[in-house]
């Protein structure tokens, strides 16, 4: 089997998948990769199910070495990686030998950078998931000296591959519907919330992300005597001074702040791959509206793989060059290739 070594770990490294959805009612948040997008783009490279275990890496890699061959894919936000001193393709698959080093520097942009591995990261389930929830208890972060066994590749023999995405992480808009709690909110208020640039602030994890603006902040009417209900990522929680944070994954799952609205789950992605000072605007959608756009998202999803492309690599940088077949076919340049040997006699 399959494994790979962690010799050094960034912070806030761990194991992640979709998450574990239907236990809230018992107080424990769905969680899972900060960016699920990032997720079945690795998985859309190896050619395997996107509900699979990866490695989640917070601004910074780490080094990493192969107990085995096996197949990797980099996803998320772009990181420097190299193999033994060779620079790796981010957004592509690759191969790695038994014994070499992988190591992946800081993120050039974007926050959360993933390592998938093929046949994805064999991890314990717990329930009903691999994923790390460590506001939950549920797993830990992954610390050098881990060693990572990779489930069975059933791809393990097909060639390195690329995918083009689309960037995500410099903000831009994010889609946002009424919930239980909007209509606390004043009119004038959810327009003005509408019409303000916002700016990703210093707060933010898996938890939550701020977002900090100039003027007045955004206050609901009778805001003290607001009762706890259920709360979902993408709810817009309102602080006592006005501010907005943006619920992510592994947000509590209920509280007594506030929410003006709720952003959509497609659009999670852009917000959680933001960079400090990253410009928000949000823009009110209707729930139809929302449901079409969610649906949309789910379809290019599951068309990820239609788009992987073969990965050509340079052969000034091919370490194993040596080992292709570079000059069968080729022909003399005075002689005609038509013409057999016994014609030529």
């Amino acid at each position: 089997m399959s494994a790979l070594k962690i010799l050094q770990a960034g912070p806030g490294m761990s194991l992640q998948d979709r998450g574990r959805p239907g236990l809230q009612e018992q107080g424990v948040a769905q969680g899972g990769a900060a960016d699920q997008l990032a997720l079945a783009e690795g998985a859309a490279l190896l050619g395997q199910d996107p509900s699979l275990a990866a490695i989640e890496m917070v601004g910074i890699g780490g080094t990493f070495e192969a107990q085995a061959e096996l197949r990797i894919a980099l996803t998320g936000a772009p990181m420097h990686a190299e193999v033994d001193g060779r620079a790796l393709t981010w957004n592509a698959s690759h191969h790695l030998e038994t014994g070499q080093r992988l190591q992946i520097r800081a993120a050039t942009s974007g926050v959360y950078g993933y390592l998938h591995l093929g046949g994805g990261v064999a991890s314990p389930v717990q329930l009903g998931a691999r994923a790390t929830h460590l506001a939950a208890g549920i797993g830990r972060a992954l610390v050098a000296g881990d060693v990572l066994q990779a489930g069975e590749d059933a791809r393990a023999g097909d060639a390195a591959k690329l995918l083009r995405v689309s960037p995500r992480f410099s903000g831009g808009a994010l889609r946002i519907v009424e919930s239980f709690q909007s209509r606390l909110f004043a009119p004038e208020v959810r327009a003005r919330f509408a019409q303000t640039w916002f700016r990703r602030g210093n707060r933010a994890n898996r938890m939550g992300v701020e977002l900090c603006s100039e003027g007045a902040g955004f206050q609901a009417c009778n805001q003290l005597s607001i009762l706890s209900e259920v709360i979902v990522p993408g709810d817009v929680q309102m602080t006592g001074d006005g501010r907005p944070f943006v619920l992510m994954r592994e947000c509590q799952t209920t509280g007594g702040y506030p929410r003006i609205g709720t952003v959509l789950p497609c659009d999670l992605a852009v917000l959680a791959q933001a960079d400090l000072g990253a410009e928000f605007q949000f823009s009110w959608i209707t729930l139809a509206e929302a449901l079409e756009i969610e649906a949309r998202a789910q379809k290019d999803l599951a068309a990820l793989p239609g788009r992987v492309q073969p990965l050509v690599r340079d052969p000034a940088q091919m370490q194993d060059l040596l080992s292709y077949q570079l000059i069968g076919g080729m022909v003399s340049a005075s002689e005609n290739p038509f013409q057999t040997a016994g014609e030529n006699g």
